[in-house]
């Protein structure tokens, strides 16, 4: 379960990044459905080389939300990325869990 702990940790790191001008994007769980591996407001930051703190999904997801706060980074355009047993990139990214998992990226502007 995802602690307040864990997520000032991760706005710490957002902080750092962004102080020292990289370019970040913060990705945040906004709905579940059934079995999901990470509450809702978990969060997983991501600066513009690839390196990422947090977790929204315990893993199983995790690479295709990063590509997409790389995009983010990039054009600047939030997203809401949908997982689950309907969509067919769940079987690809590997929620096989029968959940869903709605997932917000945005760039974080300084």
């Amino acid at each position: 379960m995802d602690s307040t702990g864990d997520r000032e940790a991760i706005l710490k790191q957002v902080t750092d990044w962004t102080g020292a001008g990289k370019r970040v994007a913060l990705a945040t769980v906004v709905t579940t459905w059934g079995s999901s591996p990470r509450p809702v407001g978990s969060k997983l930051a991501v600066d513009a080389d690839g390196n990422f703190v947090g977790s929204v999904s315990g893993g199983c997801i995790e690479g295709a939300v990063v590509l997409q706060a790389l995009e983010a980074i990039e054009d600047g355009k939030p997203r809401l990325l949908d997982f689950g047993v309907t969509n067919e990139q769940a079987w690809e990214v590997g929620l096989a869990c029968g959940g869903k998992v709605q997932v917000f990226v945005e760039r974080v502007e300084t």
